[in-house]
């Protein structure tokens, strides 16, 4: 079950749809972005022992879906760039509060954006399925993922903090990243509105 507070605008997955090759070279930054978080976490929580094998299991599946987002790129003679990033990561991060909470916070805030990015390629699967079939069984093959990695990250938060302070900060920040993909967002990516 994923723990969004709000449903995507249909209309977002036609926007996607008119710039493709540029929500597909951000689902790539995505991916790897998250690869490097989990690492990040790793780094950063080394005393978690019981954290370290799932958070590295997770970056190396990243990756795996980075690479698999490559090629599909590649297929589609599109080539790999920077790009400038939606606000939508730094912005959900923002809320994140400091001190102990904060450990809490990263893991839900991350929970969050597996659980959009898990939204976002059904409705992208579902509007190529009659255009692009490859495209949206790629789409469709990363779904069970995404919702792995944001239950992953909800039972990681219930592993170190009490369950009702897990359920009741989740609800706060799910509020919060729905009130970000309100905002008007220049660039069509996977996290904007």
């Amino acid at each position: 079950m994923l723990r969004l507070a709000s449903s995507s605008d249909p209309s977002w997955a036609d926007r996607a749809l008119d710039h493709l090759d540029q929500v597909l070279i951000d689902h790539a930054h995505c991916e790897k972005k998250a690869a490097s978080s989990a690492l990040g976490m790793i780094f950063a929580w080394p005393e978690r022992a019981s954290w370290m094998a799932p958070l590295s299991a997770l970056a190396r599946e990243e990756l795996a879906h980075f690479e698999l987002v490559l090629k599909m790129l590649e297929r589609r003679g599109v080539v790999f760039e920077r790009q400038v990033p939606s606000e939508y990561g730094a912005r959900l991060n923002a809320a994140c509060r400091k001190g102990p909470e904060r450990v809490l916070d990263k893991l839900l805030c991350a929970a969050l954006v597996e659980a959009r990015s898990c939204e976002r390629m059904q409705l992208l699967s579902e509007a190529l399925r009659g255009r692009e079939p490859e495209l949206a069984a790629m789409f469709e093959g990363l779904l069970a993922s995404e919702a792995r990695h944001h239950q992953l990250f909800v039972d990681l938060a219930k592993d170190a903090f009490d369950a009702g302070e897990v359920a009741a900060r989740l609800g706060e920040l799910a509020e919060h990243e729905a009130g970000i993909l309100v905002a008007p967002c220049a660039a069509v990516r996977m996290h904007s509105r």
